[in-house]
């Protein structure tokens, strides 16, 4: 009924139709578009390569080319590198400075940890927008119907004896319902967005925990080894 309504009133037409509660829920599914698509085109653009990443990196370390190793990263593009690269710069650097070798590995492993939620944040940037929206157009729709029955049965009440009432009531529920319907087509694609995107970044987290875990062990044996 409501894509039929759609395509004979027109998009304008049913806007108007529901009220000035479809106005802040247009709004909102307009945001939820722009956020999806700017963080579907962020992560796309990942390498998803995590494996050969990681097991390129670890061999340059075996080998004692660290420089190798910071380049396989500089060459990829996406969280997994950006943090083995961070862990990369600070083995080196406490490594010059010629610390002791469980002090090195304590320091790498903290700043990996640090840095690691530093990348998660940035992968979740804007998504607590869509998860807000997913909430809260379907509830202004809801809200906007509630305003909208109220109005319905008072108009009514003031026109009792004069018009069918069967036929005012139908069409002042159509008219309340149109902003329940317009709040869930808002709010179930920009809910189903934000669970993908969260699925997709919690992968990116499970790998970049264990790229971590593999080049602090890397690492170990390399200081063990005496190696720096």
């Amino acid at each position: 009924m409501i894509f039929a309504s759609f395509f004979e009133s027109g998009a304008l037409g049913l806007l108007i139709k529901g009220g000035w509660f479809m106005l802040p829920i247009l709004l909102l599914g307009i945001l939820a578009v722009a956020v999806i698509i700017e963080r579907y085109r962020s992560l796309k653009i990942l390498d998803k390569r995590a494996d050969t990443i990681r097991q390129e990196v670890i061999d340059h370390i075996a080998e004692g080319d660290f420089d190798g190793a910071v380049e396989v990263c500089d060459n990829a593009n996406g969280p997994i590198a950006a943090v083995l690269k961070h862990g990369l710069n600070k083995y080196l650097g406490y490594s010059e400075l010629d610390y002791e070798p469980s002090r090195i590995e304590e320091q790498v492993n903290k700043s990996m940890e640090a840095y690691g939620v530093h990348v998660v944040s940035m992968l979740e940037r804007h998504l607590p927008i869509l998860a807000t929206i997913s909430s809260v157009a379907p509830m202004l729709g809801f809200l906007g119907t509630v305003v909208g029955m109220i109005g319905s049965f008072a108009n009514i009440v003031a026109t009792m004896g004069q018009v069918n009432i069967v036929e005012a009531a139908a069409s002042g529920i159509e008219t309340a319902l149109l902003t329940t319907a317009f709040g869930l087509i808002i709010g179930i694609p920009a809910y189903m967005a934000f669970n993908y995107f969260m699925s997709t970044i919690n992968n990116f987290v499970l790998e970049v925990e264990q790229s971590s875990a593999e080049l602090i062990e890397a690492v170990s044996i390399k200081l063990t080894l005496g190696g720096k």
